[in-house]
């Protein structure tokens, strides 16, 4: 962030989160510390636009999940073809924030941040104490692959809003993740089945499907987000953008919204006919993924990455497809082919890195066309550049992806408050877990949710953010 003048109240929210002390805290300030001054910074030009200081050795730390990290190894190759000299260190790891927060404390962060995975850092807190430094200089360098266009004008929509707090872009997401019900093409064409476009032809399918011995669904039980996303999905469709800004601006009653309530109710009523897979609840999410691949259940809900997480066992002729989540109404005031979807895979340069301009042109070169492409054909995942997959020959997974985000054009839906709130993302998904084995009621549900915001919302030792 670009301010200075943090106060003392978000010093010690972030303290609290991270567990840093307001001191040490206190002194890391964006534009401040090792790193950010005239000293640490080398000659400007057309091919050095940081000004990278030669030799000048490079950190990358990078969250190892379902993508592997070969692709920013391979970046990491050009940079040492750019920065010749150069050395770089690079970590692969999962749990990223138990392993940084100790290197924030001291003041010693990497240069360059993948922060994503189950544990990963606050992003808003870090923002709050400046620990994070402003990604302008970067969006408005020229990008790697034409230097008449800047790196901003390569993304794809809504990928610099999603990196922002307060209207400054603190990370960049490098990858476009699309979320809906995943399924087999090849089961459902042996089957005779058609995908429903709208929710009570879900329901009259997973009736069919039941009686064939198969289950109509399964879920990550032990990660009760994977449903979050698809009943807020459900909700934002039938209330459409005006009820996607009261749940992220935490407006009184938007809990309690009548779209919210009966998304809840759409999908208690597949837990009350039957049609979740018996044991479900208990299943972490590579164990529920691997009973869908076997063929034990129809539908599974999950994000874009998973055609990539399941390629070691996805059965040959699979054809991994994602549907969109079923219209609930015939009213929805949002399309049909609606879907969310927005960018994920945070990457960060902390205000306290040894090498901040390292750290700008290193993410300058992994935000290129070329390293996008190879990362799509690699990972069959959707990245955050523009075109980054024009004259691949895409998988039935990413295909379905690309076709999908096509179809729905501008009606991408996405929820900051998940992003800004971690409190109320964990009171949510534990909510949903409760939903959907029935020791929830829907009602209760939406009641319990609006108490949780109504509450966050008055809490005046967190920083609230605002959607416009």
């Amino acid at each position: 962030m670009t301010r200075t003048n943090i106060s003392r109240r978000d010093l010690l929210r972030a303290a609290a989160v991270l567990g840093m002390s307001a001191p040490l805290l206190g002194a890391c300030v964006t534009g401040g510390g090792p790193g950010a001054g005239p000293g640490q910074r080398g000659e400007r030009s057309a091919g050095n636009p940081f000004g990278v200081k030669a030799g000048s050795p490079l950190e990358v730390v990078v969250f190892k999940g379902g993508y592997g990290d070969d692709y920013v190894k391979a970046a990491e190759e050009v940079y040492r073809r750019q920065h010749q000299g150069s050395a770089i260190e690079h970590r692969g790891i999962q749990q990223v924030g138990d392993t940084l927060r100790p290197r924030f404390v001291a003041n010693t962060p990497p240069d360059v941040v993948d922060n994503t995975g189950a544990g990963a850092l606050d992003i808003s807190a870090l923002a709050a104490a400046g620990q994070l430094t402003n990604l302008a200089e970067l969006l408005d360098a020229p990008s790697w692959d034409d230097p008449n266009v800047t790196v901003r004008n390569t993304l794809l929509p809504g990928v610099v809003e999603d990196g922002e707090r307060d209207g400054v872009c603190v990370h960049l997401n490098y990858t476009f993740t699309v979320w809906g019900l995943w399924y087999s093409k090849s089961l459902f064409d042996r089957q005779g089945w058609t995908y429903p476009a709208t929710w009570e032809a879900m329901l009259a399918l997973c009736a069919e499907i039941k009686k064939t011995g198969i289950a109509p669904w399964t879920y990550q039980g032990k990660y009760p987000d994977y449903v979050t996303d698809p009943l807020l999905t459900m909700a934002a469709k039938s209330g459409g953008m005006d009820l996607i800004r009261a749940l992220d601006n935490l407006e009184p009653g938007a809990w309690r919204h009548e779209a919210v309530r009966g998304a809840a109710e759409a999908f208690a009523e597949l837990a009350g006919r039957g049609y979740f897979m018996p044991g479900s609840e208990a299943l972490s999410h590579t164990e529920a993924q691997a009973a869908w691949c076997q063929g034990k259940a129809a539908f599974i809900p999950s994000g874009s990455w998973l055609e990539s997480e399941q390629r070691d066992v996805t059965p040959p002729g699979f054809e991994m497809t994602l549907g969109v989540l079923p219209a609930r109404t015939t009213a929805d005031k949002l399309k049909p082919t609606a879907l969310e979807a927005s960018s994920t895979e945070s990457y960060l340069v902390p205000a306290q890195a040894k090498n901040i301009a390292g750290g700008l042109d290193f993410l300058r070169m992994l935000f290129s066309r070329n390293a996008c492409r190879e990362f799509a054909r690699t990972a069959g995942t959707l990245p955050s550049v523009a075109g980054a997959t024009d004259g691949l020959t895409l998988s039935s997974g990413l295909g379905s992806v690309s076709a999908a985000v096509r179809a729905a054009g501008t009606e991408l839906i996405s929820f900051r408050h998940r992003g800004w709130y971690p409190q109320l993302r964990k009171a949510t998904d534990d909510a949903v877990g409760e939903l959907i084995t029935r020791r929830l009621t829907p009602a209760a549900f939406a009641d319990r949710l609006q108490l949780a915001a109504d509450a966050l919302a008055k809490d005046s030792s967190v920083k609230k953010y605002t959607r416009r």
